[in-house]
């Protein structure tokens, strides 16, 4: 079977189009963005990929038959060019989220973490401590976890580790992706309003997560924040399988920090001690994310106690707090966040580690919500923790970037250009500054660009 993937390059379908790969079918795609970490995936793998949506993609060609089924990512819609004519010519299509479940997923012992932060680490967290536990999982995550190299592979045994996104699923269906898995265990890591381009309010998303529940079988674990209101009242629309709770000093799984950035913390459940973990990461949501994946992997047989020198060895994903380069004295990293909480919960962990030391954020508005302004007025408070913040103000984001910075207290500034964003970064850096770019987008490569423009000086 030929596969096209439409929207391959993104994190969910190009790590379908690996886990196609490895089933032994032959596939291709298309995407309009091409840009590392998915980009150099697919290319290792082999895997032809054409840019843009244009129809000739999908038709026959000397040597190149039209693709037996196209998976339709859900940044497509109609009028695309590609859509539009895989419409008309009947082509064969379904989702990515569907042909998943209907062909990797039946079958296996699927554990799912969902949340609006943290999926991606506590995923590969989990994948990790599997691995370690000899399960072999399989896994789909939307990053690179370190561990692995992969950001999916099918695995030897039961177990299959799937970041569960409630983003939805297709032009043709409106349903969050997580509804196609039926985990055997479900992880809701936190639920706050994001999404602003489909969900009209939090308890829209709200109910997306209850259906998520539902789908979840009574001899199976919910393994829920015991911090989030919000998660309690998806919780108060029905539950019928066993929920154990974990959190910072609250909850069925209980840590206590020994270290204030988080890096080294102690492990109860039902008040039974159970060990110390001291490991890489930083700050509190971190040890959250620890939490719920040792929570999911003792709800999947292992044991916890033996699962806690593994968290030494855990390799953080691609883009999380990833180091790019040290220059001088001036460590630079790129990180994922694009929510106010996700931000400001990574830039405390940082200050906990660095204390006095400068820091400096470059922020790309990137995300649908962050583009719309959906979460400009949490911005200015989830930057506390940053001693100067220069704000890449696109010439079409619609809204003015002077909401956030006049907020800031002297400490913002705003750009029109990536290049004018380094050129104001380096005419700043001095030894010591911690320099965090922080986008979910490519960034025009801003934080290695940087480096380098470091480098030259």
């Amino acid at each position: 079977m030929r596969l096209h993937i439409l929207g391959i390059c993104g994190t969910f379908m190009g790590g379908l189009a690996a886990l196609a790969r490895e089933l032994g079918l032959a596939v291709e795609g298309s995407d309009a963005s091409v840009y590392p970490p998915m980009s150099t995936q697919l290319e290792a793998l082999g895997i032809a990929l054409m840019p843009g949506y244009a129809a000739q993609h999908l038709q026959p060609s000397p040597g190149r038959p039209a693709p037996d089924l196209v998976l339709v990512g859900n940044a497509m819609s109609r009028g695309n060019p590609a859509v539009e004519y895989l419409l008309d010519q009947r082509l064969r299509y379904t989702s990515g989220p569907q042909w998943l479940g209907d062909t990797v997923l039946a079958g296996r012992d699927v554990l799912a973490v969902a949340g609006t932060h943290g999926k991606t680490t506590t995923s590969s967290l989990l994948a990790h401590l599997l691995e370690q536990a000899g399960q072999a999982p399989g896994f789909l995550i939307g990053g690179v976890p370190g561990n692995f190299g992969v950001s999916a592979r099918l695995g030897n045994g039961e177990s299959f580790v799937i970041e569960a996104d409630e983003y939805d699923t297709a032009f043709f269906d409106k349903r969050s992706k997580f509804v196609h898995y039926r985990p055997r265990i479900a992880v809701l890591n936190n639920l706050e309003y994001d999404h602003a381009d489909i969900f009209p309010d939090v308890a829209a998303i709200q109910r997306q997560f209850h259906h998520l529940v539902r789908t979840v079988p009574g001899n199976g674990r919910l393994i829920v924040n015991a911090h989030d209101a919000r998660l309690a009242e998806v919780l108060a629309m029905g539950c019928w399988t066993p929920v154990e709770t974990f959190g910072i000093d609250h909850g069925d799984w209980q840590a206590s920090l020994i270290e204030a950035d988080g890096s080294a913390f102690a492990v109860r459940r039902a008040g039974e001690w159970l060990g110390e973990v001291r490991w890489s990461l930083l700050g509190q949501h971190s040890v959250m994310n620890a939490l719920a994946a040792l929570a999911a992997a003792a709800a999947a047989g292992c044991d916890p106690r033996a699962l806690l020198p593994a968290f030494t060895s855990f390799e953080s994903v691609k883009r999380r707090m990833e180091l790019v380069g040290e220059v001088s004295g001036v460590r630079v990293y790129d990180d994922f966040a694009h929510h106010p909480t996700a931000i400001a919960t990574t830039l405390a962990g940082l200050r906990a580690r660095v204390g006095a030391a400068r820091i400096l954020v470059a922020l790309e508005p990137r995300s649908n919500s962050m583009r719309q302004g959906a979460h400009a007025e949490a911005l200015a408070p989830a930057l506390v923790d940053a001693d100067t913040v220069v704000f890449l103000q696109r010439p079409e984001l619609p809204w003015d970037a002077a909401r956030v910075t006049a907020a800031l207290g002297g400490r913002g500034s705003a750009v029109p250009t990536v290049e004018a964003l380094i050129d104001a970064l380096c005419a700043s850096a001095q030894p010591g500054d911690q320099v965090i770019f922080m986008s979910n987008g490519g960034f025009e490569a801003a934080p290695r660009r940087f480096v380098q423009r470091l480098r030259q000086a």
